[in-house]
């Protein structure tokens, strides 16, 4: 039977003290709700349908980019109506699984049984055991332990508190019973509001089938009501998804400091990821990288036997096998370095190709640049790409060597073999195998001494005769033109 999913995502989630609807509340750096969605996108439904309400405007502009069909819940009048609401434009031969914009660790894995239950015409819910069920429905059997209703905790006994079987919310069921069953709901509860979970007890009087779907842990079904709950939700999640990487081959310096925001990440054998590294997006880590301290890490490949140092930002960009990079590196979008490339300390390099066995180990720039390989980049080098309007390439050919403190000025061209002396301005193209410099004069002045503390009187005098008249103002330290030597 063909699968639609609907899920409920109307709340306003009063308790998060927040502009933004619950939905949108962000979990490992997306909303609840697209983690929802992409576990309904694992059982290839025909339909996804979201039924919205509060915040609707903000809550369908965050999903432009997503296949969904919205379905308004003008007035919230329970998990009833708001199935209700979708309810139209489902066709009866459709199998309905019910899914919480809420509840967003709940795994595929979990869902496809009640999904099957439902397809052979009974109805579905996933229930779970808890110790502590507060808030949740009581799962009541008969004395031959067959489902007989849900009791909504606000409306259940002494007795009925006690039952530690509750029910998460999500259920499946074929649509054509399900519409019927929709149709006797009734308002006669403390909140007077439509209850989905009434549908049981009238689908037992009935004579329908209903089967209860035990959960495989209480962690998948957790409800997010509050920035507590938010919290805790994160947590297992973390947990969740460290767990993922050890079993492929990773070892974690501490599986409770790591982060995974979003997106896939995929790891080879042997590779070390230290603590307090964040990772967003699509991002592979080849056999034996190493991640230090405090790294992020998006949208990137890092080849293997690559060492990342602490503090380093990885962003879009392709790293080869055996470089080494950082500590307080930052790769920016469209970076490739080649193999055994060194960046090292506070070195930034944005959309720029690194050949490999080149360096830039200091305090440098490397931007819209072509480097071949065996290059060597000297501490304090920058290129300057930029100049106020247009961002131009520079080019520097392999085993080139350019010395500390230098400016390519772009765009220019170094040749291969090329020396670049010290503290040079490069403006125009470098030849192969020579070396170019620039030297301003180097001068001494012979009656310059070193300026003594003055006064607060003394300085606060020398400011005033200094802003009064700026032209004739003169910087102590540069000699006269007599002084020069």
């Amino acid at each position: 039977m063909p699968l639609s999913v609907v899920i409920l995502a109307a709340g306003q989630g009063k308790r998060m003290n927040s502009d933004l609807p619950k939905v949108l509340q962000p979990l490992a750096g997306q909303p609840l709700l697209q983690h929802v969605i992409r576990t309904a996108r694992a059982l290839n439904p025909a339909n996804v349908y979201v039924v919205y309400g509060h915040g609707g405007a903000q809550v369908r502009a965050a999903f432009d980019h997503e296949d969904l069909d919205w379905v308004l819940q003008a007035e919230q009048l329970g998990t009833g109506h708001a199935v209700m609401q979708a309810m139209s434009a489902i066709p009866d031969d459709h199998t309905v699984l019910v899914l919480y914009g809420d509840v967003p660790l709940v795994r595929a894995s979990s869902l496809q049984p009640l999904t099957v239950a439902a397809s052979g015409g009974a109805l579905a819910i996933l229930a779970v055991n808890l110790d502590e069920a507060a808030g949740y429905g009581r799962i009541v059997r008969d004395p031959l332990g067959h489902v007989r209703a849900i009791v909504e905790h606000k409306d259940a006994s002494a007795d009925e508190l006690k039952i530690k079987e509750a029910h998460s919310g999500l259920m499946a069921a074929p649509a054509i019973l399900l519409r019927g069953w929709l149709l006797g709901l009734g308002t006669a509860n403390s909140q007077r509001e439509y209850y989905l979970t009434d549908v049981v007890g009238l689908a037992v009087k009935s004579g329908d089938r209903v089967e209860a779907v035990l959960a495989p842990s209480a962690t998948e079904v957790l409800g997010v009501n509050d920035r507590m709950q938010l919290a805790e939700v994160e947590t297992c999640y973390r947990m969740h998804r460290a767990r993922e990487l050890m079993v492929a081959g990773a070892m974690l310096a501490d599986p409770a400091r790591i982060d995974v925001r979003g997106g896939e990440v995929s790891v080879e054998r042997d590779v070390f990821i230290d603590v307090n590294t964040v990772f967003i997006g699509k991002v592979h880590l080849a056999a034996r990288v190493k991640i230090g301290p405090n790294c992020i890490i998006k949208d990137a490949s890092i080849g293997a036997d690559t060492e990342l140092l602490a503090n380093c930002v990885v962003e879009d960009a392709r790293v080869g096998a055996n470089c080494r990079i950082g500590p307080f590196a930052r790769l920016r979008p469209h970076t490739v370095l080649g193999r055994g490339v060194h960046i090292g300390n506070f070195v930034e390099v944005k959309n720029s190709e690194i050949g490999a066995d080149s360096k830039a180990n200091h305090l440098s720039y490397v931007g819209d640049a072509h480097v071949g390989s065996g290059v060597n980049v000297g501490a304090g080098t920058i290129t300057c790409n930029y100049d106020g309007a247009n961002k131009w390439p520079t080019e520097i050919g392999d085993g080139a060597f350019i010395g500390s403190g230098s400016m390519l000025v772009a765009p220019v061209r170094i040749g291969a073999g090329s020396t670049v002396g010290a503290g040079s301005t490069i403006a125009r193209n470098a030849p192969p195998g020579k070396l170019t410099l620039t030297r301003a004069p180097q001068v001494t002045s012979a009656s310059w001494t070193r300026p003594r503390k003055l006064s607060a009187d003394e300085l606060a005098a020398a400011v005033e005769r200094a802003l009064r008249e700026p032209e004739t103002a003169t910087d102590p330290s540069t000699p006269d033109e007599s002084e020069k030597s």
